[in-house]
Formats: structure tokens, C-alpha cells, sequence
């Protein structure tokens, strides 16, 4: 499944990067924490459009530029690649199963590596 969370997150990635600015920078810019930055850059936390529309506004690109699908867009969803082997219904819960703890896996992962650079000390640039 494509995560558009993780799609705008990435196209706005590839723009600070253009624009040769840091994740703090754009929070501050559009008057969000840090955390809630780390939360949208990491697909954790969906961006609302108000967000969105001040996040172009201080990248200076249009919406539709940090929306653009990829041009070839991956289906990462396991139960897709694996459903049309399965026979039985307990084959199919057992792979929606284990996709959903595979997707907690993910979740968690992301939480605590934030967690870990959050225990980082601030690096100020000024």
C-alpha cells in the first residue's frame, strides 16, 4: 500500500533539501514543535492542508509539487502480493495478521528512534 503520509513527508524532504534547510528550520517556519515535525517527516502524524499550504508557502513550491505522486508508485502491501496463493480463509487472517504486527513493528520502531534523537543534544546553528 503507498503510505501518503510518507509520500508528502519525502517530497518535502527533497525540497528542504533544495532549498538547503533542515526539519527544524521548517518547523519553526510554520510555527509547529519539533515533535510534531518529527511526527509528519516519519508518517506518523498525517498533515492537515492548512499545514500543508504553509509548509509550500515557506519551501516556495506549490501544493501539488509536495503531493506528486511517484511516477512508479510500489504496492509494499503483503497482503496484495500474497493473497491470491492462499486457498483458505485462515491462510488469509494468518497474512492480515501478520501484516498488521508487521506494520506495529514499523510504527514502534519509527517512535523509539525519535525518541533516541530527541535525547540528542540541540545543535544551534546561529
Amino acid at each position: 500500500m503507498l503510505d501518503v503520509n510518507m509520500m508528502i513527508a519525502n517530497n518535502i524532504q527533497n525540497q528542504l533539501k533544495k532549498a538547503n534547510k533542515k526539519q527544524i528550520d521548517l518547523a519553526e517556519g510554520i510555527g509547529v514543535s519539533r515533535q510534531t515535525m518529527s511526527k509528519i517527516m516519519n508518517g506518523a502524524r498525517a498533515i492537515n492542508a492548512i499545514e500543508l499550504h504553509k509548509i509550500s508557502e515557506y519551501l516556495h513550491v506549490p501544493m501539488e509539487t509536495l503531493m506528486k505522486m511517484p511516477e512508479h508508485p510500489v504496492d509494499t502491501n503483503v497482503i496484495h502480493a500474497f493473497m491470491g496463493r492462499v486457498k483458505t480463509p485462515e491462510a488469509r487472517r494468518g497474512i492480515q495478521i501478520a501484516d498488521e504486527l508487521s506494520d506495529m513493528i514499523l510504527f514502534h520502531t519509527k517512535v523509539y528512534e525519535n525518541g533516541k534523537r530527541m535525547e540528542q543534544p540541540w545543535e544551534d546553528n546561529e
